[in-house]
């Protein structure tokens, strides 16, 4: 339990690898990915954890190796955090920038095929931000958590009557 079978610094070593080998993985799958978990995509998560634990422990199954890594993973999510918000640019490389999915009703279908959005996905989104139809939509902008936001036009430039109608 207290005997570890690879040295300590090797648990953090294998520990920052994969670390960032995960979040450039993650990273590279897409937004919808990592902001809107299907089964499917939680299922992936779990599995993918199962699969890197080996090579995080080395096989070592002591107590001590395991808080290793674990201190370890958040010690990485630490300094990364602190970093991203003090650069910028690297923020920007890490998360993402928002894209615009959606501008004046118009949707930009490229970004969603690069996105993995379905117009299912699409559709869900505006409803939950209480539009019905794209003409409703100013813009509908694609966050870098995957999250979709939607600011629906002024009711006078869609077509919906006066300000009194409110």
């Amino acid at each position: 339990m207290w005997t570890l079978s690879v040295p300590w610094w090797e648990f953090i070593l294998r520990g920052v690898v994969v670390y960032a080998f995960l979040l450039v993985f993650l990273r590279l799958t897409g937004k919808r990915q990592t902001g809107q978990f299907a089964p499917f995509d939680l299922v992936l998560l779990l599995i993918l954890s199962n699969a890197v634990q080996n090579s995080m422990n080395a096989g070592d199954n002591s107590l001590i190796g395991g808080l290793i890594s674990a201190a370890t993973l958040i010690a990485c999510h630490t300094v990364l955090a602190r970093l991203t918000f003090r650069f910028p640019r690297l923020e920007q490389l890490v998360d993402g920038r928002p894209q615009t999915l959606v501008q004046d009703g118009q949707v930009d279908r490229l970004l969603m095929q690069r996105e993995l959005l379905s117009t299912e996905d699409l559709a869900a989104a505006l409803r939950a931000g209480g539009c019905l139809h794209l003409h409703e939509v100013e813009r509908a902008t694609i966050e870098t958590n995957g999250q979709i936001t939607v600011v629906l036009r002024d009711r006078d430039s869609a077509g919906g009557g006066s300000t009194a109608d409110r």
